[in-house]
């Protein structure tokens, strides 16, 4: 995977940097796999905006991606590469030899023809989904579990990839992209391998109207509103606000901890992330 650098022909293009997309091999998802996806415009069941920053966008479809990886000890051959707009990895579809398809994540290196199993002694051979007891110390994995049989609910994004420190009963210490070390069973399931399209974050849109396309209105400075729509709003001239910033509701941003002083998680927690 690459980026393509365009030239500056118009300031839209200037900065521009996006993906060559050689991994994709299929345009058109599977339909049996997709889902009608609707909009809601930033609006709740009562129709008031609740989210100032949502509206417009491309329609889209969403993909019915296998978390779970549930089909055990049934292999199946990767048909495609696909790109899933909902998301910023790339997605895998599988077949298997009953005709069953299913969308999963796709971990870096997965190409057209390879094929993965999920079970309980498979071998930890990259898009295999086992569990992590089974799993070597240091892989790469991804899409891991957090409760037993409910599917992958974190590491899941471009380029990210989490790795196994150490076993203790049953018990893994698992350090995730954030720096963060873990506790997690080790019956939970992860699948083997870095997530896909890691040059995701190199990507830069170039213009405003790419963020439009993707269902993002523009969000305005809050020292630049006036004061009866922002606490740190008005002023004459130019006015750094008056007061330590803050939200719309006046809670306190920049270094303020929203985190529950006794939330349940906790214990499971060794080393906290990064600052």
């Amino acid at each position: 995977m690459g980026l393509k650098i365009y030239k500056p022909i118009t300031p839209g293009l200037r900065f521009k940097k996006n993906l060559t997309y050689e991994e994709i091999t299929k345009k058109e998802p599977e339909k049996s796999l997709t889902v009608h996806l609707k909009k809601t415009g930033g609006r709740n069941n009562l129709g008031r905006v609740t989210n100032k920053f949502i509206g417009g966008g491309s329609k889209k479809k969403y993909r019915i991606i296998d978390f779970k990886r549930d089909k055990f000890d049934i292999p199946g051959k990767v048909a495609s590469i696909e790109y899933d707009p909902n998301r910023t990895s790339f997605i895998a579809l599988i077949v298997y030899p009953d005709g069953e398809k299913r969308y999963i994540i796709a971990p870096e290196g997965l190409k057209v023809g390879d094929e993965i199993i999920s079970g309980l002694n498979v071998p930890a051979k990259l898009g295999n989904s086992l569990p992590l007891k089974n799993i070597p110390v240091g892989l790469d994995i991804h899409n891991i579990e957090l409760n037993k049989g409910k599917g992958g609910q974190i590491v899941r994004s471009a380029g990210s990839s989490a790795q196994i420190l150490a076993k203790e009963g049953e018990w893994c210490h698992v350090k995730l992209p954030s720096g963060e070390v873990r506790l997690i069973r080790g019956d939970n399931f992860a699948t083997v391998g870095k997530v896909g399209n890691s040059e995701w974050s190199s990507v830069v849109i170039g213009k405003a109207g790419s963020s439009r396309h993707r269902g993002i209105r523009p969000r305005v400075r809050a020292v630049a509103k006036n004061p009866v729509d922002h606490p740190m709003g008005g002023g004459e001239g130019r006015t750094s606000g008056g007061r330590h910033p803050c939200n719309e509701n006046g809670l306190p941003a920049k270094g303020y901890k929203t985190r529950k002083k006794k939330k349940y998680s906790d214990k499971y927690i060794i080393v906290r992330r990064k600052k």
